[in-house]
């Protein structure tokens, strides 16, 4: 089994608090010692208590889900003789209600646009490396949410 952690810390500090306008803005840490700002998103709550420049944890899971995509795909691809000049994703999620009426990310679609080196798959061969890697991300696995891969090319 891999353990994976992450430390999550906020402050209150001087501001109120049971009011509801105490700001969001607060921080992840990572193994190696990176800091990431974070903060709920505008979206959903407004400024200033959210930090609009901060990650928020609706955009960390949707890149989390087209990372996790692409590494698998690099690999696969390079296993398969195709060589991969750049890799780039305008990934998105849409958060709605789910079956239960509750809120939830209802759909991630990933939109890789990938240029290769030489030999470029066929685009059979390009949609059975993107299914081959979604159907090994761990992200995608995890999630109930369905996670497309559309347009690519």
């Amino acid at each position: 089994m891999k353990q994976f952690e992450a430390r999550v810390a906020w402050q209150r500090g001087s501001q109120p608090f049971l009011d509801g306008r105490y700001s969001r803005a607060h921080a992840w840490r990572f193994d190696g010692g990176l800091d990431v700002p974070a903060s709920s998103s505008p979206l959903s709550v407004p400024l200033p208590m959210s930090d609009a420049s901060a990650l928020d944890p609706e955009e960390a899971l949707v890149a989390a889900a087209s990372s996790c995509h692409m590494l698998f795909f690099l690999s696969l691809a390079a296993g398969r003789g195709f060589t991969v000049d750049s890799y780039v994703d305008d990934a998105v999620g849409f958060m709605d209600k789910d079956g239960q009426g509750r809120i939830a990310m209802t759909r991630i679609a990933l939109r890789p646009a990938i240029v290769f080196a030489g030999q470029r798959p066929a685009q059979d061969e390009l949609d059975a490396l993107h299914h081959e890697a979604h159907a090994r991300c761990y992200i995608a696995n995890s999630l109930r949410t369905e996670v497309l891969v559309v347009g690519t090319h």
